[in-house]
């Protein structure tokens, strides 16, 4: 949530580097106007209650000089009357400022490229060349199809559209693929790794920004409080929510593999086939703790974390800077990451890193202190995949095809095989 003290010193400049996005801000005008009716009203409840309170030990003094004290105490009661109707209007405006802010995005940073889509997004750098077949590469879903390790019919008879069922090498290829990921970010990255909840309440969705603005995107659990996680972003950035960390060693890094579940009606039948855009999806994520000084340091790093998976997989990769238009509800800058796919001959997204700054912090009231601070201030919080395992999956059927139909084994991939070095049709 953005700080209301942004609303008040610069309301026109907020609303025109918000609108960057998209949208119409104007709203925050609103803001405005209800943020100084609150403050107004509460220095008539202060004023209020001091008179009351001064009342109150003018009845004592009136009773021990037995004097009548009707009067006074009627005027404390209108008084008392007063203070809850004004207390009721403050509730009220303080609900209508609630909602507005709790649906704003986060400010991107003043260096993002002003943009209205992808199209308007900035290279920062390519690694690897692909790869030039001498014949005509195919996509990941035709390869996986003629290698009888991917089930698409079976998947939708038993659940619907969006669903796949791996098997075989291509279940294994999946497990190999995540459990190298997550050794590679805690051996070598630093992060300490977790198995949080799958599931999650409304308050860790709306500590990070999924609620309430994007309940349709989210597969909730009906007759409960609970929400299938898209992420698991969720449960591991709302891990200290509502929390001060005390000299804390900063940046705290985490990551976990969890399934991540989302609606993807929103897509516009862009990648219907195969496994790019799927309703469930494997993914190890990174998230990352930073001090608001350093956050962007954090922030290169992070994105160094998840290159590095890249890599050592060999798979060419660019690395994107997301316009104002393209970003995410929460980020205020994001670094994506986009894998070459010869099957479609163009890139596509593997990974997005971003830094929230103190966004999502301020949603949840995550905090921290150290010796020679005089109070708590935000963290700054930071997510990135670290990466998405079935998006490597697909990139991998596609850069390391054979003529013949097969796919060669990344080096890295190969122990987590038990050896394997080339999946065929049989020995799948």
């Amino acid at each position: 949530m953005i700080d209301i003290r942004l609303v008040r010193e610069d309301v026109e400049g907020l609303i025109t580097r918000l609108n960057t996005r998209g949208g119409d801000y104007s709203n925050l005008r609103d803001v405005v106007t209800m943020d100084e009716e609150r403050r107004a009203i509460i220095q008539d409840v202060e004023q209020l209650k001091a008179l009351r309170n001064e009342q109150s030990k003018k009845i004592g003094e009136m009773k021990r000089n037995g004097e009548d004290t009707t009067e006074i105490m009627a005027s404390i009661d209108q008084e008392g009357d007063r203070i809850k109707e004004l207390d009721a209007q403050l509730k009220e405006i303080d609900d209508k400022i609630f909602n507005i802010l709790s649906t704003t995005p986060n400010v991107p940073r003043e260096t993002v490229v002003v943009g209205k889509d992808e199209n308007d997004n900035k290279e920062l750098r390519k690694v690897m060349e692909p790869k030039k077949f001498d014949f005509t590469p195919k996509p990941h879903y035709e390869i996986a199809e003629g290698l009888d390790i991917i089930d698409f019919e079976r998947a939708a008879k038993i659940t619907g559209a969006r669903f796949s069922i791996l098997k075989g090498a291509g279940a294994r290829l999946d497990r190999a693929i995540y459990n190298f990921m997550l050794d590679y970010q805690t051996d070598h990255n630093g992060f300490l790794e977790y198995l949080p909840p799958y599931m999650v309440n409304t308050k860790s969705m709306f500590g990070t920004g999924q609620l309430p603005k994007f309940e349709e995107d989210m597969f909730g659990v009906e007759d409960t409080d609970y929400w299938l996680i898209p992420t698991s972003e969720v449960p591991l950035t709302n891990m200290y929510a509502d929390e001060i960390l005390v000299n804390p060693t900063l940046p705290m890094k985490f990551t976990a593999l969890t399934p991540c579940f989302r609606r993807e009606a929103g897509s516009a039948g862009r990648d219907t086939r195969g496994i790019i855009r799927q309703h469930q999806f494997n993914k190890v994520e990174m998230v990352m703790y930073a001090h608001p000084d350093k956050s962007y340091e954090a922030l290169d790093a992070l994105t160094g974390f998840a290159e590095s998976i890249l890599k050592e997989l060999k798979l060419p990769y660019r690395v994107i800077e997301l316009c104002t238009g393209d970003m995410g509800f929460g980020s205020a800058t994001t670094n994506d990451l986009e894998v070459w796919m010869p099957g479609f001959n163009t890139y596509r997204e593997i990974s997005s890193c971003s830094n929230c700054e103190d966004f999502q912090a301020r949603r949840m009231n995550l905090k921290f202190k150290t010796d020679d601070m005089n109070k708590p201030e935000f963290l700054h919080t930071l997510n990135g995949s670290g990466v998405a395992v079935g998006r490597t999956l697909a990139a991998i059927l596609e850069n390391y095809q054979n003529e013949d139909g097969s796919v060669t084994i990344p080096d890295v991939l190969v122990p987590y095989m038990g050896g394997m070095t080339k999946i065929e049709k049989n020995n799948n």
